[in-house]
């Protein structure tokens, strides 16, 4: 399967000081066609967004020629983990999803991405993944009953105690056991890991739905150019391995990139044209 400029989508990664209505137009103008939607305020707080706040997106990116494909709530710092060994937080935290999963039905999108969340670092590690298996089980029974896919991501070891590279996750998605439930490739989790894309290709396959393109030193949400990772070697190996799904540019890294974010994005949409295989 051929990799093309097409597979990017466009995010408001690095569009959350600016309105919304900028990044959907700079969406589309950039000849984007599906988005990945980082639901955050003031832009999509998930706890405060209305069924028909949902819809009035939905409609305001196909006006626009765009689709909603993948919906990633903030969650990596508290006050969401699924993983919390308090129990309020940790109920919170699933119902959060829950609802994520509700919005994610009324944007359109394909896809709901899922994070393990952590245990405390005192306590026996085994408890805290029971506590994640259990809850994106739970999540990703209630999304799949709504059409909804979910994905999960392995995290840096400072940002989670549970799943840091693709043979963990392997684990954890065998353990969920859930047609449900597919895996993200976030190349700068993956660099930080020491692994590569074949790594997560043979231990996961086609369990790879959603790919994070960005690049690192090796870690950070850098924009292409601005760190140190092999981009054409990725998208060599995303090719090679059959990879036929969506890829993402999440810009954080650099505070700037959010003052004037379309020239940095127009600068990784570059990138990527120059090192896609011929």
């Amino acid at each position: 399967m051929t990799l093309s400029l097409q597979r990017l989508t466009g995010s408001n990664f690095a569009y959350h000081l600016l309105p919304f209505e900028r990044f959907l137009d700079d969406a589309a103008e950039l000849g984007r066609e599906k988005l990945e939607l980082w639901g955050i305020a003031p832009q999509f707080h998930i706890p405060q967004v209305s069924d028909a706040e949902a819809r009035a997106v939905r409609r305001s990116a196909q006006a626009r020629g765009l689709s909603v494909h993948c919906l990633t709530p903030e969650q990596v710092m508290y006050p969401v983990n699924v993983a919390s060994p308090v129990t309020w937080l940790r109920a919170a935290s699933i119902a959060m999803f829950r609802r994520a999963a509700e919005l994610a039905a009324e944007l359109g999108a394909e896809l709901l991405l899922l994070t393990p969340g952590r245990g405390f670092e005192d306590e026996p590690p085994q408890a805290a993944w029971r506590r994640s298996v259990d809850a994106i089980g739970e999540i990703a029974a209630y999304a799949g009953s709504l059409g909804v896919t979910c994905v999960v991501e392995p995290l840096q070891r400072v940002e989670s105690n549970l799943v840091n590279d693709s043979r963990t996750l392997a684990r954890m998605l065998d353990e969920i056991g859930s047609a449900n439930v597919g895996a993200v490739l976030d190349t700068v989790g993956m660099a930080v890991a020491g692994e590569s894309v074949d790594d997560y290709f043979d231990s996961l396959g086609d369990r790879v739905r959603h790919v994070h393109l960005i690049d690192g030193s090796p870690a950070g949400h850098l924009a292409w150019g601005d760190g140190e990772l092999p981009l054409a070697d990725y998208l060599a190996a995303l090719e090679r391995r059959g990879y036929g799904g969506s890829m993402t540019f999440e810009l954080f890294g650099d505070g700037t990139y959010a003052f004037d974010p379309r020239p940095v994005v127009e600068r990784c949409l570059s990138a990527v044209t120059s090192a896609l295989p011929a």
